[in-house]
């Protein structure tokens, strides 16, 4: 009864009928929203309806005629697949390597001792002869020919002491420049200690071909042979700077250095097999640079005559700042070519001290008496400075000039 009382009460009443109103006047409002309205066409002009694609023209699809076969489509990675099985196929492989041809002409160089005269302590003696080996070895010389410029001082027979004032200085020379040449596991056993190689050690390693690692197997080795009984006809053993000795089809004398070639790098037996060649064989045969030669000669003259090879020189070149300008000249074809360098006073004092070309001018004397520096900007270039510069001025000459096998 309480309940029925509140209710009746004249607030609740009047909560009632503002709800009711309220919800009227919205229902109202709802109505009103979603009655359609009438939309206006929109009349364009007439020169934008000339522009609108009039349906009514298009005529009506054939649908008698057969459609076109369906093609499978394809992924990108599958055309470019496809593509490249296809080049693969189309190009014709690739022609196999050339053989390596051989070397026969040969390049040897003649340079007065006396320079190393000009050095004032024997660390730059050693380091002079250093340029030397590296500028031979560089440009593929094959002979080096110390020559002495001064007629008061004999070559052979002579004893020297080392690096002083009184000692020779060409055979100071020849012994540091074949110290390099040889490959640093040969050393110990061919060169025992001498005050002449006692800053050798400091000098750049030349690298040649011929100084190989223990662990390359290339088809030549440098050894020397080795000290050791060996039964008769069995050959003789070598050092080739490997893991394992190597036996040779022949008997040498112990401490002879002997070029190798090999015949097996058989891992199963005891010792490797090889048979000794000649040191020009690398060379003839496969084009290597199997390094040089150093031959010492008393006199000018005799760096003609005392020729390593049976058919001599056929092309000599001698190097002056008063020869024929080197852009003017091309040298001709050859075998084996020899290029003098001069000392601190040129090739002309030279000549004329040497009773053997009593007579002979520098320019009868050579095939090709070239300067190979024009318009030099110094008064002087010394020999070790002249030996580059001529070694690259003739490479391109002697590279297209020389005989190959």
């Amino acid at each position: 009864m309480k309940r029925k009382h509140e209710e009746g009460t004249p607030e609740l009443k009047k909560d009632k009928l503002r709800k009711r109103k309220s919800f009227k006047k919205k229902k109202k409002r709802d109505s009103t929203s979603t009655t359609s309205t009438e939309i206006e066409p929109c009349v364009l002009p007439d020169a934008q309806c000339d522009n609108l694609l009039d349906i009514t023209q298009i005529p009506p699809p054939d649908y008698s005629a057969t459609p076109p076969p369906l093609k499978p489509r394809t992924s990108s990675l599958t055309n470019s697949t496809k593509y490249y099985m296809e080049s693969a196929v189309a190009t014709p492989p690739p022609p196999p390597p050339p053989k390596p041809r051989g070397r026969g002409y040969t390049v040897s160089v003649a340079i007065p001792g006396s320079i190393c005269d000009n050095a004032q302590s024997p660390e730059l003696r050693s380091y002079l002869a250093g340029q030397v080996a590296r500028a031979l070895s560089i440009f593929n010389v094959d002979e080096v020919v110390i020559f002495n410029d001064n007629p008061g001082v004999k070559i052979k027979g002579s004893a020297f002491e080392g690096v002083t004032k009184k000692t020779n200085p060409n055979i100071v020379l020849a012994r540091i420049l074949q110290y390099l040449e040889t490959p640093q596991y040969l050393r110990k056993a061919l060169f025992p200690v001498h005050p002449d190689l006692k800053y050798a050690g400091l000098l750049n390693p030349l690298d040649c071909p011929h100084h190989m690692r223990a662990n390359e197997k290339a088809p030549f080795r440098e050894g020397v042979v080795l000290k050791r009984p060996v039964k008769k006809g069995r050959g003789s053993f070598v050092d080739c700077g490997i893991d394992k000795e190597v036996q040779l089809d022949r008997e040498i004398t112990a401490g002879t250095r002997v070029t190798v070639r090999m015949e097996s790098y058989d891992t199963g037996s005891k010792y490797y097999r090889g048979t000794a060649i000649s040191p020009d064989t690398p060379r003839t045969e496969q084009g290597l640079y199997w390094g040089y030669r150093v031959r010492l000669a008393d006199t000018l003259s005799a760096a003609f005559t005392e020729c390593p090879y049976s058919a001599g020189y056929d092309m000599t070149i001698g190097t002056s700042d008063t020869g024929t300008c080197i852009d003017n000249v091309e040298v001709r074809h050859f075998s084996h070519c020899l290029i003098f360098l001069g000392g601190l006073q040129g090739l002309e004092p030279v000549i004329e001290s040497d009773e053997s070309l009593s007579n002979t001018s520098a320019v009868d004397l050579f095939d090709y008496y070239l300067n190979t520096c024009p318009d030099q900007g110094s008064r002087t270039i010394r020999t070790e400075e002249a030996l580059f510069i001529t070694l690259s001025s003739l490479r391109q000459q002697l590279t297209a000039g020389g005989m190959t096998k």
